[in-house]
């Protein structure tokens, strides 16, 4: 018999014993020799963690280093008592100007182009109180210089006052609350309001007039308190111990042509008024 015929035929014969193998059950393959399990080496145990040794009682534990404290944030300034110091320490009109524009805490000045301080003859018995400048007055630096502007030009020329009259019976002083531009045109906020009004009631002061027109919500809220421009319009208040008139804006007369009619006897009353202080007496603070 050749060798690789006995090869072949051994590999047979180991291939059908191990198919009769599985045919009886046979699940698992074991050695020639039998293993005693009971003669296995001990597991070795693990070393035990080291246990801290304990402290003894009452001991205090060892002081943790902190990281050092941040210092504390500057508090803001208040910027309502730093504007009334700067606007008392203004003796004359030109030094609560350069008050006004040095005051840097208003966040309108930033952007804003001009700062728009007054217009017309300081000797005026009338001074005009506006809300803020727009557009125009903010690229010219005078109060009250745009449509609206021209308008209030017309309404106190009709009784006689303007603010380009050197005579101080007939002349006019116009200013606003806030000598900068809001952006968009938007109403100052109480903030800004509050923030100024120590510079516009140092302006009065300066000035000294014989009475006050307020024209808008702004200023008279400025001087008042109050806002309602509209059921307050055409009534005889006092603000700063001076009589004062609210009225309307003119851009709000722009916009409604109607109300004309009621600035124009607001404008009336203005006038009554003077010609009654002038003439030694005093128009009693209701509604003409």
């Amino acid at each position: 018999m050749r060798l690789g015929e006995q090869i072949e035929g051994d590999w047979q014969a180991a291939l059908a014993a191990l198919a009769w193998q599985i045919d009886c059950g046979v699940d698992e393959v074991v050695g020639d020799a039998p293993l005693d399990r009971y003669d296995l080496p001990e597991p070795v145990p693990k070393a035990p963690a080291p246990v801290a040794a304990a402290e003894p009682r009452g001991a205090r534990p060892a002081p943790v280093s902190a990281a050092p404290a941040a210092p504390p944030a500057p508090a803001a300034p208040d910027a309502v008592a730093l504007a009334r110091a700067s606007a008392a320490r203004a003796a004359t009109l030109e030094e609560l100007r350069a008050a006004i524009t040095g005051f840097d805490l208003c966040e309108l000045k930033r952007g804003a182009r001009s700062t728009v301080f007054a217009d017309g003859n300081p000797a005026a018995r009338v001074l005009v109180l506006g809300e803020a400048p727009g557009r125009d007055e903010d690229l010219e630096g005078r109060p009250f210089v745009g449509r609206a502007g021209q308008l209030l030009d017309r309404m106190f020329a009709a009784i006689g006052l303007s603010r380009q009259s050197p005579d101080a019976e007939t002349a006019l002083y116009i200013t606003n609350v806030m000598p900068w531009r809001p952006p968009g045109n938007r109403d100052p906020s109480e903030e800004e309001i509050a923030m100024m009004r120590p510079f516009v009631e140092r302006h009065i002061a300066l000035v000294a007039p014989d009475l006050i027109v307020v024209m808008g919500n702004t200023p008279l809220y400025a001087l008042t308190g109050r806002r309602g421009i509209m059921r307050a319009r055409g009534q005889w208040d006092q603000a700063l111990g001076r009589p004062l008139m609210p009225m309307t804006h003119p851009a709000y007369l722009l916009r409604n042509p109607a109300a004309k009619r009621e600035a124009w006897a607001d404008l009336l009353a203005v006038q009554a008024r003077m010609r009654g202080t002038a003439n030694g007496a005093q128009v009693p603070l209701s509604k003409e």
